[in-house]
């Protein structure tokens, strides 16, 4: 019996688990599935004993499908955590926790906005439009479990917005959305980078200054169709 929480995919049937060694487990009968969607208790189950957590991968994603723990674990576990919960001071916690979210939260929407303008950096002819375009990518890109790169802490947050606007560029002002692309290895990846250049191109007459006809600018269209 590990005496940690470990990493199990769904097996084939209720009760049984595959294990990363591709070995065929067992449920003991003693313990229950808790499911997810309780963070504060799923994490209690898997700090306080031993515990499966079940993930079922699909392509590139990862879907909890609940923990396997000592039934009688996960029902003191639970009421330790409701009576918690009714306490008041557990509810202004709560509360002080939303506001401190809610406020760094502000505080990164207008750092990664400010990142984007910089990367834009528009001639002052375009600086209205530079203003929108940080304001749209922003707000598209930095909501809290959106998946996007302007959520991850591995890179700078120039570097974030520099692959953010382009990404926005990718599917407002090209037709990458409505393209039939091979399955091909690299193909994807390949179409991505040539529009990046297009995207770039297309940037570099907002910085320069240049003059833009709204009829045929497709960074023009994108945001006259946004603004209806």
């Amino acid at each position: 019996m590990p005496n940690q929480n470990v990493e199990v995919r769904p097996g084939p049937s209720p009760r049984r688990v595959i294990g990363l060694d591709t070995r065929v487990l067992t449920v003991p009968d003693d313990w229950d599935l808790l499911p997810p969607g309780d963070a504060a208790l799923s994490r209690r189950i898997k700090e306080d004993g031993p515990s499966w957590t079940v993930v079922e991968p699909k392509g590139r994603k990862r879907f909890s499908r609940g923990i396997w723990a000592p039934a009688a674990r996960i029902a003191a576990l639970r009421a330790e955590l409701e009576a918690e919960r009714l306490d008041p001071a557990y509810q202004r916690k709560l509360e002080a926790g939303r506001r401190r979210r809610a406020e760094e939260q502000a505080e990164y929407v207008g750092e990664f906005r400010d990142a984007v303008r910089a990367f834009l950096a528009f001639h002052p002819r375009h600086a209205e439009v530079g203003e929108r375009m940080a304001a749209l990518i922003a707000a598209h890109a930095t909501p809290v479990g959106s998946g996007t790169v302007a959520r991850t802490e591995r890179i700078p947050v120039e570097a974030r917005a520099e692959a953010a606007t382009i990404a926005w560029m990718r599917h407002q002002t090209t037709g990458y959305d409505q393209m039939v692309i091979p399955r091909v290895a690299g193909r994807r990846r390949e179409v991505r980078r040539m529009l990046a250049r297009r995207s770039v191109e297309l940037l570099e007459r907002y910085r320069r200054g240049a003059e833009v006809s709204p009829a045929t600018c497709p960074l023009a269209q994108a945001l006259a169709a946004r603004a209806q």
